[in-house]
């Protein structure tokens, strides 16, 4: 092994020739690279070819169903309430993060530093820049890839259906999974879990962190970041009225009672233990107006683009860090 080097060697005529390979697609470093994580790519391609063929196996049930029952001019029920294939494919896709970042992200580099092929390899015939190129290219195409193949499936089955699913378009198992969101999450937090790889050094506790990191980011953090990627809007109707029928899919942030001047008071101020105590309070405080402040499903584009490039400045920052720190650290 300490006497070959990266670039192709010279074969007989229709021979086998070493890493280079002319019958390969790829050569020299991204051969290797790829050979290397050829269990990963694997499993996350597979996964994601499995997951998208369900998706296109369910979508078809739901269109014969709605179809059968004379859809949408019929009311078809809650035909998703029941469907556990619905349930199964979002945890899969809520899952995929996870997995980039700790089985792809995270060893990386760490797996390379820890077992001396970092060494071996930059002490070839390939600098350490290189290196780092065809290893980030790898794990963020197949973050790419397996973000908008699935992305945009689960968009398609969802979009022309979206009244009979289960989730609000602002919950995150449908901002997340649709759009241009996906794809740039699964970039992110490979991103993370590769610079968590080679801060640490070590593939198990670099695992461990992008574990942790992933987890506290998609359960805690990002949940407080969507809901306001949006710009709220005000809407006052006349107490005890039904609201109109377009905010139907408007996402209530807050709620309060007003007066006529437009002064404002909490949900709860006249919530007293009788009705005649209720009626003198709202009386008192002349009380006439219910006041929500909602984002419009119209705005869901545009926050999700808005989503998409903050976690694609996220993943360039950490790639330039990566990039900055493993350039001037010793392997």
């Amino acid at each position: 092994m300490s006497g070959t080097t990266l670039t192709e060697k010279p074969g007989k005529p229709g021979g086998r020739s070493g890493l280079g390979s002319g019958r390969r697609l790829l050569r020299g470093l991204p051969w290797l690279v790829v050979r290397q994580h050829r269990v990963a790519l694997a499993c996350v391609l597979g996964l994601t070819l499995l997951t998208a063929l369900w998706i296109v196996y369910e979508r078809h049930e739901l269109v014969q169903l709605l179809d059968a029952k004379g859809w949408p001019e019929n009311d078809p029920g809650r035909p998703m309430d029941d469907n556990r294939s619905y349930n199964y494919i979002t945890s899969i896709i809520n899952g995929l993060p996870l997995i980039l970042a700790v089985f792809v992200g995270a060893p990386l580099i760490a797996g390379d530093q820890e077992s001396g092929t970092a060494q071996l390899v930059t002490t070839q015939s390939v600098t350490r820049r290189q290196w780092l190129t065809a290893k980030l290219g790898l794990a963020y195409t197949l973050a790419l890839v397996s973000g908008v193949v699935l992305s945009a499936l689960f968009t398609w089955w969802w979009k022309p259906h979206r009244s009979l699913f289960l989730s609000e378009w602002i919950d995150g198992v449908i901002f997340d999974n649709t759009g241009p969101v996906l794809p740039a999450f699964l970039l992110f937090l490979t991103a993370a879990g590769i610079t968590i790889g080679a801060l640490v050094c070590r593939m198990l506790p670099a695992m461990v962190g992008a574990f942790f990191f992933t987890a506290v980011t998609t359960l805690f953090v990002w949940d407080e970041i969507r809901v306001r990627l949006g710009s709220p809007k005000m809407f006052t109707y006349p107490m005890d009225t039904e609201l109109p029928a377009r905010f139907n899919d408007a996402y209530e942030l807050d709620r309060w009672v007003g007066s006529a001047d437009g002064t404002l008071y909490g949900w709860g101020t006249c919530a007293k233990a009788t009705e005649k105590a209720q009626n003198a309070c709202i009386e008192e405080h002349g009380i006439v107006n219910d006041v929500i402040k909602y984002l419009d499903h119209g705005q869901m584009s545009t926050m999700q683009w808005t989503a998409a490039g903050i976690l694609l400045a996220g993943t360039i920052l950490l790639t330039a860090f990566t990039l900055w720190w493993t350039t001037r650290r010793p392997l």
